[in-house]
């Protein structure tokens, strides 16, 4: 499983609106210098965000976006299932994949199963209000 860059500038999309917005609107000129990501880029990520209803987004010369909801409320795990369709760490795990003819007597299956049950247990607990704790431990 590799995150995509669109799976990790929607993460820090919705951490600097968590941490700045305060319920307020924010461009997305502002977020976009801030976190170093280009407009270009912003107008493909933030639509998917607007469209699962996870900020809001409001047009005009005062508009901009912010969450929806508490930032205790995001989990990273349904973030990054917005953005990249699926996290399955092998194909046949992944959604929608088509039986694997091999299923049966697939000796690795178990391991990419636990695998795949960890990472999605791991990225559910951990939500947008745990990403802007300053202690949060550092990889």
């Amino acid at each position: 499983m590799l995150i995509s860059t669109r799976g990790r500038y929607a993460l820090r999309v919705m951490t600097d609106l968590a941490e700045h917005g305060n319920g307020e609107l924010i461009s997305m000129k502002t977020v976009a210098e801030r976190q170093g990501i280009s407009l270009k880029y912003m107008e493909r990520i933030l639509p998917a965000l607007v469209s699962a209803g996870m900020i809001e987004g409001v047009s005009g010369k005062s508009g901009g976006y912010r969450l929806t909801r508490s930032p205790d409320k995001y989990r990273v795990g349904d973030i990054l299932r917005l953005t990249e369709s699926d996290l399955a760490p092998v194909s046949c795990l992944a959604e929608n994949a088509a039986p694997c003819a091999h299923k049966s007597e697939c000796r690795t299956l178990p391991l990419w199963c636990e695998l795949n049950r960890r990472v999605n247990e791991y990225l559910d607990s951990v939500t947008l209000s745990d990403l802007m704790r300053a202690d949060v431990q550092k990889g």
